[in-house]
C-alpha cells in the first residue's frame, strides 16, 4: 500500500473523530435546552395554578362581602316590617328578605364550590413545586455534565486537529484537495476495494481498475463515486474463507426461454452481458457492459430460436443464471439495475468457482514409462 494511501487513511479515521466530537460539542447545548424548555413548562404550570388560587381568594372574599350585605339588607327589612301598616307592604318587605335569603344560599354554594377547588389547586401547586426542585437539580446536574463533557471533547478535539494537520504533511497537495472535496460531498474521501467492489458505492469495477488497485503502485479512484481506493490482502482472505465451503451451485435449464451469458470479451465494449430471449417464434439479444448496466447498441431479432439465431454469442461463453420478463427487460430501458448486476456477477462467481474446482479435482494423466524402465 502506498504510504500516501495509509496516511489517507489516519487522515480519515482523523475527519470521522473530529466531525463526531463537533456534532457532541452542538448537541450537548441542545440537550440543556429541551430540560430548560421542560422546566419553563413547569414553572409555567405552577405560576397558572398560583394564579387561580390568588383569582378564587378574590372571588371568595367577594362573595363573602356580599353575603354581609344581604345579610344587613335582611335585619334592615325585618325592622321595617315592625312598622308597617298594611299587609302588602309586609309582603313584599318578606318577598324582599327571600330573595335576599335565596342570594345568601346561592353565594354560599358558589363559597363551597371555591373551596373545594381550593383543595385540588393546592395539590396542583405543591406537585408542581416539587416537580420544579426535581427538575432544576437535574438541569444542574445536566449542566454540570455537558460542561465537563465538552471540556473533554474540546480537548480530545484539539488532539485530532493536531494529529489531521500533521498526517495531511504526508500527502500530495493535488490528492489532498481530491480527498477534501469528495469527503465535503459524500462523507467520505477513500474506500476499501474487496471482491471486486468499491466498498462504499457498491459499484463494480472494471478488471484492469481492481488489478491496479490490488497492485498498490498507483493512486486509483472510484469511477462511480470518485473516492480513492485502496485494497486490503487481509480483508479479501476473510472474505474468501466461507467460499471453501460454497453451497451447490444451481445450473439454468438448458431449454429455458431465456438465457444470460457472460462473454470476456465483446469486441470494444470488453466484458459483456448477453441477454438472449424466445418470444412469438423470434430471437431477441440484448447486451450489458458488465460493470455500468449499460445497453450495448440495438436490441437485435432474428427468425427462429436463439441458440441457432445467434450461435456466436453463445460459443464460448459462461452461461448464467437470470430470468427478468420482457416488462421487466423494457422497463430498464438503457441500463440494467445495479440489483441486477449483482446478481449476474455473484453467479458469474460461483460460475467461476465451479469450473476452477472441476479442474482442479480433474486426475492427472498418468506419468509416461520410459522403455527401459518398461522392458524390465
Amino acid at each position: 500500500m502506498l504510504p500516501e494511501i495509509e496516511n489517507l487513511l489516519r487522515l480519515q479515521e482523523a475527519d470521522k473523530a473530529i466531525r463526531r466530537l463537533q456534532d457532541e460539542i452542538a448537541e450537548l447545548p441542545k440537550r440543556v435546552a429541551a430540560i430548560e424548555q421542560k422546566l419553563a413548562g413547569t414553572k409555567a404550570q405552577l405560576e397558572k395554578a398560583q394564579t387561580a388560587i390568588k383569582a378564587d381568594e378574590a372571588s371568595k372574599r367577594k362573595y363573602e362581602t356580599g353575603i354581609s350585605d344581604l345579610r344587613g339588607k335582611i335585619s334592615k327589612y325585618r325592622d321595617q316590617s315592625l312598622d308597617v301598616k298594611t299587609n302588602e307592604q309586609y309582603k313584599a318587605l318578606l318577598h324582599e328578605i327571600q330573595f335576599a335569603e335565596k342570594e345568601i344560599a346561592a353565594t354560599e354554594d358558589k363559597i363551597l364550590e371555591l373551596m373545594v377547588n381550593a383543595d385540588a389547586r393546592d395539590k396542583e401547586v405543591k406537585g408542581a413545586q416539587a416537580e420544579l426542585k426535581v427538575q432544576t437539580a437535574e438541569i444542574e446536574k445536566e449542566k454540570e455534565q455537558a460542561r465537563q463533557r465538552t471540556e473533554e471533547d474540546q480537548k480530545q478535539l484539539t488532539e485530532w486537529r493536531a494529529k489531521r494537520d500533521e498526517l495531511r504533511k504526508g500527502i500530495g497537495d493535488d490528492l489532498l484537495r481530491h480527498y477534501e472535496r469528495v469527503s465535503k460531498f459524500r462523507g467520505s474521501g477513500i474506500s476499501e476495494v474487496r471482491d471486486h467492489k468499491c466498498m462504499a458505492c457498491q459499484v463494480m469495477l472494471r478488471p484492469q481498475t481492481y488489478n491496479d488497485v490490488r497492485s498498490g503502485k498507483e493512486t486509483v479512484v472510484c469511477d462511480s463515486c470518485q473516492r480513492i481506493l485502496y485494497f486490503n490482502p487481509a480483508d479479501e482472505l476473510a472474505e474468501q474463507k466461507p467460499s471453501l465451503h460454497r453451497p451447490r451451485r444451481h445450473h439454468p435449464k438448458i431449454d429455458a426461454p431465456q438465457a444470460w451469458y457472460y462473454r470476456a470479451e465483446y469486441g470494444d465494449a470488453g466484458e459483456v452481458y448477453v441477454c438472449l430471449s424466445n418470444a412469438g417464434g423470434q430471437a431477441s439479444r440484448r447486451v450489458y457492459e458488465v460493470h455500468t448496466g449499460r445497453l450495448i447498441g440495438d436490441i437485435l431479432s432474428r427468425e427462429g430460436d436463439y441458440r441457432h439465431a445467434f450461435p456466436e454469442d453463445i460459443t464460448g461463453a459462461i452461461r448464467l443464471n437470470g430470468n427478468w420478463n420482457e416488462e421487466e427487460l423494457d422497463a430498464w430501458g438503457t441500463e440494467a439495475p445495479m440489483v441486477v448486476l449483482d446478481s449476474l456477477h455473484a453467479d458469474l462467481e460461483a460460475a467461476r468457482y465451479e469450473m476452477k474446482t472441476r479442474a482442479s479435482a480433474a486426475p492427472e494423466p498418468p506419468a509416461t514409462v520410459a522403455p527401459e524402465q518398461a522392458a524390465r
